[in-house]
């Protein structure tokens, strides 16, 4: 990672509020160096990868009609409560061939004001994390387990997860047909592993979609209201890359 992109990570996690973060591939030195504009090695460094992901050839435009019709389909869609007090329908965005697929709980206040998913803190968060395992968030696809808001952003209800999983969010992953999945809450790797294991106990190990590798890390919002577990959560996002990785 070179100086200025770095200053600049340090300095959004900063303006989100996180006081800690661990960069285990830099010293305290260096990273003090860096950040002083001092001339340095970054002796401790990863060595650039050799072992990426083959470029692959997917049907971008089938994928594309078919998260297309989905999202028109969502758009209308009254299968549960949600769709008398919801404002926008946040379907998802990204890229139709993204090898990753991030799946969140619902959208907040501000995605159902946008219209889009992870947005605000949390979701500025959610880019730097997947930046720091090299997913630039316009290569990924993000969306919700719900694809309406909650009212007061309370806990998604059975009788809203049902529907919309079946109608919606396993049509997104069937389209796309991503090479890892990443869990980010309980809700989405409840709903995605068909689980009621507590989020302690599922994060940290390679799970299984449907064939597809699926690995749970702490909502962006969680780890705004405990920075301390921002090193747990950036091991997570580093198994989503060693994951991808060794698909090579």
């Amino acid at each position: 990672m070179d100086r200025v992109l770095l200053r600049r990570y340090l300095r959004q996690f900063a303006d989100l509020g996180v006081d800690e973060i661990c960069l285990d591939a830099m010293s305290a030195a260096e990273a003090v160096a860096v950040l002083t504009n001092a001339p340095t090695v970054l002796t401790n460094a990863p060595a650039a990868r050799t072992n990426a992901p083959a470029a692959q050839t997917p049907p971008v435009g089938e994928a594309a009609n078919r998260l297309s019709v989905l999202a028109d389909t969502a758009a209308g869609c009254t299968l549960c409560g949600l769709h008398t007090t919801r404002s926008t329908v946040v379907f998802g965005e990204g890229s139709p061939s993204a090898d990753v697929v991030v799946v969140g709980e619902a959208p907040g206040q501000e995605e159902d004001r946008t219209g889009r998913p992870f947005v605000g803190r949390a979701g500025r968060l959610l880019d730097l994390m997947l930046a720091s395992a090299g997913f630039p968030r316009a290569e990924v696809y993000i969306c919700n387990v719900l694809k309406c808001r909650p009212p007061d952003n309370r806990n998604p209800l059975p009788e809203e997860v049902r529907p919309c999983t079946t109608n919606f969010l396993h049509g997104q992953l069937e389209a796309i047909s991503p090479r890892v999945l990443l869990a980010v809450g309980k809700f989405a790797a409840q709903a995605l592993l068909d689980s009621q294991e507590a989020i302690g106990r599922l994060r940290g190990s390679v799970h299984t979609y449907r064939d597809t590798p699926l690995v749970v890390t702490y909502h962006p919002a969680y780890l705004l209201r405990s920075p301390q577990m921002a090193r747990v959560a950036w091991q997570d996002f580093q198994l989503v890359r060693k994951v991808l990785d060794e698909q090579a």
